[in-house]
């Protein structure tokens, strides 16, 4: 029954048509990475009722949160590329080495984090970018996050791993229970309980250990990889070619974090309004790119199935075809993101004026060049999947990073505010630039691939 079942999915993977094989794939993910963003925003959206500072506190533990995806993104993804390379090219027995390596590796480096941060919980929030105002709601905020450290990190390990077998709908329904329980929970433990931003931080990490607990039971269903403690083999060997296909998630996400904290300290001397506007306009612009990143995510799997096949016409029909829907969409969303501004800022902080005012200009000016995201997203997949881990590493260290770091840093002290609001926006433009010669490279050698590998049939005929 288990043989046929993975057969099945090979042939699926394998055979399918592009476009409905990366909708099969997307919708589960898109879905997923949607209900995250929604109980992120559920989070900022119910502290908001406490106050602007309790707001803010949300905006400075994200990214140590951004640091569990961090670990959790680098291992899954890592071990995700190469175990749907391996089912691709029919090496089962070593897929499930690598699966379960990764995935027992995560939980304990969540373990560590988890110490690490409740020894050095009060310099850890200052260094993150909390006021003497915010400080109070960020630590206890972080305390509880911290807890849930373990089932964080090897969360998404389970989801990347259930995705890269093509399994998106069995990782759905992990991530969306505990997303929905999230948003039902927090304003129980918030106000029912009266435990303010502690309570928001309990509501996550239960749903977070309830999400863990599903998506676990998820690996003994449909022919996945079962995390058979028996099977870890650390090595080496292991690490680093899991840490070659994670490198660019570890890059993206650790900047991410780095970018947050960057931009809590240029916010800083503007007052926790900006702080809270910053922090509100962050959720929502992740909210729409993470639509983005779930319709690439069902990209990854037939990328990298079909790349172990050898099928590189399927690799580059399915590139085409998701850079074409992603822009197709996203300029949708910037428009009614320029359009409606005032009123979704309004929806987290309605009571500030001015945090509506900052995050209006910064919102806006962040969805005029939202759209050329679609394509540095989807190449920066298609690097990762088949195996071009440093051109990958380079362009997601670009947009939060080699350029966003910079200019947050540089631009506030000449623009003000504007040179806040600004920041993401002209980081966002210069990655769009630096990813077109590199785009342009990778799909010729697929084609030169593909034309080889046309040659060598002619002849064996």
């Amino acid at each position: 029954m288990e043989n046929s079942q993975q057969e099945a999915k090979f042939k699926q993977m394998i055979e399918t048509p592009i476009p409905r094989l990366v909708a099969t794939l997307a919708v589960p993910t898109i879905i997923s990475m949607l209900v995250t963003s929604i109980y992120n925003m559920a989070d900022t959206f119910f502290v908001g009722k406490i106050g602007t500072s309790a707001t803010g506190a949300v905006g400075v533990v994200f990214s140590l949160m951004a640091i569990f995806q961090a670990v959790g993104f680098t291992i899954g993804i890592g071990s995700g590329n190469l175990v749907s390379r391996l089912l691709g090219s029919r090496h089962r027995e070593e897929a499930e080495r690598v699966a379960c390596t990764g995935f027992y590796t995560a939980f304990a480096a969540g373990v560590v984090l988890m110490v690490l941060g409740l020894i050095f919980i009060n310099p850890l929030v200052r260094m993150l970018g909390a006021t003497e105002t915010i400080l109070p709601y960020a630590r206890a905020y972080a305390q509880y996050i911290l807890l849930g450290a373990p089932f964080i990190t090897s969360s998404f390990v389970l989801n990347n791993l259930l995705r890269f077998q093509g399994s998106a709908m069995y990782a759905m329904v992990g991530i969306t229970t505990g997303g929905v329980l999230n948003i039902a929970l927090d304003p129980l433990f918030i106000f029912t309980f009266g435990l303010g931003t502690a309570g928001a931080a309990i509501a996550t990490v239960l749903s977070q250990i309830i999400s863990f607990a599903i998506l676990l039971i998820q690996c003994w269903r449909g022919g996945n990889i079962r995390m058979d403690p028996r099977k870890v083999r650390p090595s080496r060997g292991f690490y680093h070619e899991v840490l070659r296909g994670g490198a660019p998630s570890f890059f993206r996400q650790v900047l991410a974090s780095v970018a947050t904290i960057c931009l809590n300290l240029a916010a800083g001397p503007f007052g926790d309004a900006a702080i809270a506007a910053m922090s509100i306009v962050s959720r929502v612009m992740n909210f729409a790119n993470s639509a983005l990143v779930g319709f690439g995510q069902g990209f990854q799997p037939v990328c990298g199935f079909n790349y172990g096949a050898g099928r590189y016409d399927r690799v580059r029909q399915a590139f085409w075809f998701c850079v074409k829907v992603a822009i197709a969409v996203l300029l949708v969303i910037s428009a009614a993101g320029l359009l409606f501004a005032p009123q979704v800022v309004a929806v987290f902080r309605k009571e500030d004026a001015e945090v509506i005012a900052f995050g209006t200009i910064a919102l806006r000016l962040q969805c005029i060049s939202f759209p050329l995201v679609g394509w540095t997203t989807c190449l920066n997949m298609l690097q990762q999947n088949i195996g071009k881990s440093r051109d990958a590493s380079v362009l997601s260290a670009a947009r939060q990073g080699v350029f966003f770091l910079p200019l947050i840093l540089i631009l506030p002290h000449f623009l003000a505010q504007l040179g806040v609001q600004l920041s993401q926006p002209l980081s966002d433009l210069c990655t769009f630039a630096l990813s077109i010669p590199m785009g342009m490279a990778i799909l010729r050698e697929l084609r030169e691939k593909e034309n080889v590998q046309l040659a060598q049939e002619k002849r064996a005929v």
